[in-house]
């Protein structure tokens, strides 16, 4: 075989390897991405349950920079606290370790299972997850086979007088072999496929033992590398997990080869094989890692913090600080003026309510003293805009007005005082029911959750065609508004069926939170009703109402 169909047989392995890689991950994500994600926020409290949960979910993703880039995310949308990240990262680490050492085994006969079986139930049904599980049996099917194909292709290098030259060169200069598997495993994104790969030439008797630690090593500093390049365009506070990755994995790379370098410690002791001993050094050392980042967590992502800062851009001080107000005193003897000024005031209004709408669900899930107090204080921010919009509306409507802008001014008082109420309901009612599910550290169902989930967004979207209706008056918006009203109305009814339903089978965790599951959606019902009604004023100028239903179209 010469040199070129060698290298197209290689690259071709490997491509399946990376391909069979993103397989399995996308096809985990699509059919348990939620309950995976979910599962993680509720653990990273405890720093040992953080890199227990970190460890499982990048076995399950088959990828430790998925997970980085996901708790980078909860990270940066404040659900996730920085270092309990890091630490779920690092645990994410050593699972990606782990997934190396399962996928040394000899695993062929799964090889036709796997194909067949995932094939069959990909085919046989509709069901999304059950066709994503088929997804994942093929995927892994594909992937033991992409070992075996490489190892066939690298046969042919037995027979090399390149191959010794160049290994010899780079068992004598470990520096420039740790950074060409650094760049080697940033060109696959994967520091699973290229430690896989080392494996698989080492069984090969290709690469010595020694040269695989050093290319292991390298491995993983171009492992955290992919992370943090990948999260390069995201906000500041979602850099910060990767970064303090890369500072702690790069660090400890470093420093690991140094003590290669300077002590050359026996590696007979780390397995039977060659391969084996480079998977189990794999694996020592991202134990080694895990352990060091229960101690240097904080430091490392204080650290991490920092240098994220340093490349932030500053926020203007004044704009930062003040907020400044549209209700111009100067434009009260003009009416028409003065209303626009309350219109836009009110925008506002609208646009916390929406944020304090957004936020309340993720409390649900996960929430801290400070997350909950910070929703407090944008319900303080309502509260004093709404009594300025008031008191505005009242001088407004001492000097004189047309018919149409005295409506107007009723219309937005009206507004103001039903989104100053779902402010109230959110803080008042809500945040209790998040107290309280925290306090008894009880787990809505998935299935509950998902009802929940699906409820809310039909609010949050009825909010927003409701704010849109406060600007246009568009009719038909308005229309559509109070036709999302009723479906509502059936969508609560069919969901406490099902809870009910959950009740009577004895459901633990339905007991559990069923009145917490039913007051929230009593909550979320009245918060869309107070929304909705936003919409009569502008229906009842065209004349499409009839008493208190619409008119037929």
């Amino acid at each position: 075989m010469n040199g070129a169909v060698f290298l197209v047989h290689l690259a071709g392995a490997v491509a399946l390897l990376l391909f069979a890689t993103r397989m399995v991950r996308t096809g985990v994500e699509r059919a348990y991405g939620d309950v995976l994600r979910r599962r993680l926020r509720g653990v990273v409290r405890n720093p040992v349950l953080a890199i227990a949960a970190g460890a499982l979910l990048a076995i399950a993703l088959q990828s430790a920079t998925a997970v980085t880039l996901l708790v980078g995310s909860f990270v940066g949308s404040g659900f996730v606290g920085a270092t309990a990240g890091l630490l779920a990262v690092v645990g994410a680490d050593l699972g990606s370790a782990l997934v190396v050492r399962i996928l040394s085994f000899d695993l062929e006969i799964l090889v036709p299972l796997c194909l067949v079986a995932g094939t069959s139930i990909f085919f046989a049904t509709e069901q999304r997850r059950w066709r994503q599980f088929g997804r994942i049996l093929v995927g892994v099917g594909l992937l033991i086979l992409s070992l075996r194909l490489i190892g066939e292709a690298s046969e042919p290098l037995r027979e090399s007088r390149i191959l010794p030259v160049v290994v010899n060169y780079l068992s004598g200069d470990p520096v420039t072999a740790f950074l060409l598997a650094g760049v080697m495993t940033w060109l696959f994104h994967s520091s699973v496929a290229a430690i896989l790969l080392v494996a698989a030439l080492a069984a090969r008797g290709l690469v010595p033992v020694e040269l695989g630690v050093v290319l292991v090593l390298g491995a993983n500093l171009g492992g955290g590398v992919i992370a943090a390049l990948l999260s390069r365009a995201s906000p500041a506070q979602a850099r910060i997990v990767p970064i303090g990755n890369l500072i702690l994995r790069g660090t400890g790379a470093v420093v690991a080869l140094a003590a290669v370098i300077a002590i050359r410690p026996p590696l007979d002791m780390l397995g039977d094989t060659p391969a084996g001993r480079i998977v189990n050094a794999h694996i020592a050392f991202n134990l080694a890692l895990a352990a060091c980042g229960l101690v240097l967590a904080g430091l490392v992502s204080r650290t991490a913090q920092k240098i994220v800062s340093l490349g932030a851009p500053p926020e203007p001080a004044a704009l930062a600080v003040v907020e400044l107000s549209a209700l111009d005193e100067a434009a009260l003897d003009k009416p028409s003026q003065a209303l626009a000024n309350a219109t836009r005031e009110v925008v506002r209004v609208c646009e916390t309510i929406e944020v304090m709408l957004q936020r309340i669900i993720g409390l649900y899930e996960e929430a801290d003293k400070e997350s909950i107090a910070a929703l407090a204080a944008l319900d303080d921010r309502v509260d004093s805009r709404h009594a300025a919009i008031k008191l505005y509306l009242a001088r407004v409507t001492q000097h004189p007005m047309t018919e149409e802008e005295a409506l107007r001014c009723q219309e937005l008082i009206g507004a103001c005082v039903r989104l100053e109420q779902v402010g109230d309901i959110i803080v008042r009612n809500m945040l209790v029911h998040v107290k309280k599910k925290l306090e008894r550290g009880v787990e809505f169902t998935d299935q509950g959750w998902r009802e929940l989930l699906a409820f809310h967004r039909s609010v949050l979207a009825n909010a927003r065609l409701a704010f849109n209706v406060l600007v246009s008056r568009d009719a038909e918006t308005a229309r559509q508004l109070v036709i999302e009203k009723d479906r509502l109305r059936d969508l609560e009814k069919s969901s406490s069926r099902n809870h009910f339903a959950r009740l009577g089978e004895g459901t633990a965790r339905s007991v559990e939170t069923s009145s917490i599951h039913l007051d929230t959606i009593r909550d979320l019902k009245q918060i869309n009703a107070l929304l909705a009604s936003m919409a009569y004023p502008v229906l009842e100028e065209h004349g499409m109402l009839r008493g208190s239903r619409l008119r037929a179209s």
